[in-house]
């Protein structure tokens, strides 16, 4: 028929997709190209603070990834693995927690964690601030990040046969051998695209760090501040900066995913 190719297999193919996922392709990468046309090259320069900005950003989302994985884990195998009574309510839990817009979860943060609720006031009893601190930081990353690794490790962990686990149980392996030897490894394409989106939802969360943790100020936070105080100029450099270091992450993650050992 017109318009249909003929793949590398001998088989006929429609255009029809391949021209809607490029003109797809084309309209995701239009914001990306816009930017580059943009950017004043000959008078790049960071605004004062950005280079702080950055390294908050940075140093604090390696801190909430690490406490998105090592909590986040357990709770997406366990929710793979094991039928009980009321599981939809800790499904419906982690779907509220996702679909909550940003600011709202920061003001049901705030009064949770907040001077005047009742963690944060005890907290700040024994010296301890949930509210513009580096641990209010860490907080509001935890919570706008850790609902999207949940569910992206349960998928993993859900693709991974039964078969194979029961198989290693009968050869003498306990529980936690074959999660690490057999559920772990199978997983890891899944569970890499989770935490590279975890890494990516920290780095560039905005709503819940605007109201729990206005200071200390990171990416986000500072690329707003630039826009009021100075103007569209200045947020060019510290947006590609962003970039940067947000990219890495996942690519490294989807490179290493396809070859074994990395788990």
């Amino acid at each position: 028929m017109p318009g249909d190719i003929y793949a590398a297999d001998g088989l006929r193919h429609s255009r029809t997709p391949a021209l809607i996922g490029a003109l797809t392709l084309a309209l995701i990468a239009g914001p990306f190209i816009g930017l580059a046309f943009a950017t004043q090259w000959g008078k790049f320069h960071f605004a004062p603070g950005d280079m702080g900005s950055i390294g908050v950003s940075l140093g604090y989302s390696l801190i909430a990834l690490v406490l998105i994985i090592a909590l986040g884990t357990p709770l997406a195998w366990w929710l793979a693995r094991q039928s009980f009574r009321g599981k939809w309510v800790l499904e419906a839990i982690i779907l509220l927690a996702l679909l909550t817009p940003p600011l709202a979860m920061g003001i049901l943060l705030t009064t949770l964690f907040g001077p005047y609720g009742p963690i944060g006031n005890l907290a700040a009893r024994a010296g301890v601030e949930f509210t513009n601190s580096a641990l209010a930081f860490v907080l509001a990353q935890f919570y706008g990040a850790l609902p999207y690794y949940v569910l992206a490790a349960r998928a993993a962990f859900e693709g991974v046969p039964r078969e194979l686990e029961h198989i290693a149980l009968t050869l003498g392996k306990s529980p936690w051998q074959t999660f690490l030897q057999v559920s772990m490894p199978l997983a890891r394409l899944g569970l890499a695209a989770g935490i590279a989106l975890a890494w990516v939802r920290a780095l560039g969360e905005f709503g819940i760090v605007l109201i729990l943790a206005y200071y200390p100020q990171g990416i986000p936070v500072k690329l707003w501040v630039n826009l009021q105080d100075i103007g569209l100029s200045s947020v060019y450099p510290l947006l590609w900066a962003f970039f940067l270091v947000a990219m890495p992450l996942p690519l490294i993650l989807g490179l290493l995913s396809r070859r074994q050992g990395l788990f």
